[in-house]
């Protein structure tokens, strides 16, 4: 295990009705409220009136931005940029999944740079301090609810990318499993593969001696499959949806990464289908990562074989078997759920793979398990289809 320091300042308000809360937790960071939205699902609920009552209730003053997509746009952020520029807003509030808290996380970014947010993105230009961010969260899926990072897609270059500060972390997240009762099933399970896929990417890598964070990463892992039948069945299972909630949470809140090398490869290959075809990132992440852990699996055989074991129940002494099998379990149990696992069922052939690998390699070979370089890259895609 590498040495590691560890900090994580966002302030969690879990349970069933907790929503309550954000009218009192916001006025702690002034009295101009900028209330980031998505498409308007939240309105259909009620659950937007519910916290613009709440919010209002508190002496807030309340700014609205609303559009906030899958694959969050540029556009959009630099839209609430000149919002809170122009009204002084004192905090950011995300309503919404973690498209919506992405988005707020980019406004705050940008509006300490002078020149145009994407270049934060882009040239990986340094982040300041900035204005606090406050989320409800209404999917479990990113885990952005309790992280410094935020990913955002430019349409007019086809590109997806990711920024990473400590001054974008939410400064408090209201996590109510009511809230995401009502999220389509097939948005239910994106956000489910995208849970096991930042797990995957923390735990398949080189680092030796990590033993308590692969096993809370083995925890999460295992619950997440237990649990999702239970919300196939009910989607309205309150305790379910918590379960799940919290799943996510820990998922990304660096807690199983901390002195890991880590790899993100398999994300970065996601981010390129994503930016040029504009899928669910749940539904890239199921696609790419079976192949990803099917190409690299010879570096690293005995955690392969150790997920097959601990995870699967796999038995066998060949780690190398053991953890191709625990592969197609993997396969096997998106399949089971209904998710495609090729690039081929949602419509995708190989017009456009060398071009995805282009961009999957922007800023140069991925990952850490195994370094893979455009080539790599290419092979993986062709293996999706």
């Amino acid at each position: 295990m590498n040495n590691f320091v560890f900090h994580n300042p966002t302030k969690i308000i879990f349970g069933v009705d907790t929503t309550n809360e954000v009218g009192k937790e916001a006025k702690n960071y002034g009295k101009k409220v900028l209330l980031v939205l998505g498409q308007g699902s939240i309105k259909k609920i009620g659950l937007y009136d519910r916290v613009v009552g709440l919010l209002k209730d508190s002496g807030l003053e309340v700014y609205e931005l609303e559009g906030a997509k899958p694959n969050p746009r540029v556009d959009l952020v630099r839209k609430g940029i000149q919002m809170v520029r122009e009204n002084k807003i004192e905090l950011i509030l995300a309503l919404g999944s973690g498209s919506v808290i992405d988005t707020g996380k980019a406004i705050a970014a940008g509006l300490t740079y002078e020149g145009d947010v994407w270049d934060l993105f882009r040239y990986r230009k340094p982040i300041k301090p900035t204005i606090p961010i406050g989320v409800v969260l209404t999917l479990a899926a990113t885990g952005s609810e309790m992280n410094g990072n935020a990913v955002i897609s430019n349409m007019e270059t086809e590109e997806k990318l990711s920024i990473s500060s400590p001054y974008i972390y939410p400064k408090f997240s209201i996590l109510d499993p009511k809230n995401t009762t009502t999220v389509p099933m097939n948005h239910t399970l994106y956000g489910i593969v995208d849970i096991l896929s930042h797990v995957f990417e923390q735990y398949f890598d080189r680092t030796e001696g990590a033993v308590l964070q692969d096993r809370f990463a083995e925890s999460i892992m295992k619950t997440v499959i237990e649990t999702t039948p239970k919300l196939i069945k009910n989607p309205e299972d309150v305790e379910a949806r918590g379960i799940i909630l919290w799943c996510g949470t820990n998922a990304l809140n660096g807690i199983i990464g901390v002195g890991k090398e880590q790899d993100w490869a398999s994300h970065d290959i996601e981010h390129a289908i994503s930016a040029v075809y504009d899928i669910s990132h749940g539904l890239g992440l199921a696609i790419v990562f079976p192949h990803w852990m099917r190409y690299v699996i010879d570096v690293i055989p005995h955690k392969f074989a150790q997920f097959a074991r601990n995870v699967w129940g796999i038995q066998g002494d060949d780690d190398f078997e053991v953890g191709l099998k625990g592969i197609d379990r993997l396969i096997d149990f998106y399949e089971s759920i209904g998710v495609p696992t090729k690039l081929s069922q949602i419509g995708i052939n190989d017009e456009r793979l060398e071009e995805m690998a282009e961009k999957a390699t922007l800023f140069g070979p991925l990952g850490n398990t195994k370094k893979l370089t455009k080539e790599d890259v290419l092979n993986i895609l062709k293996m999706c289809l």
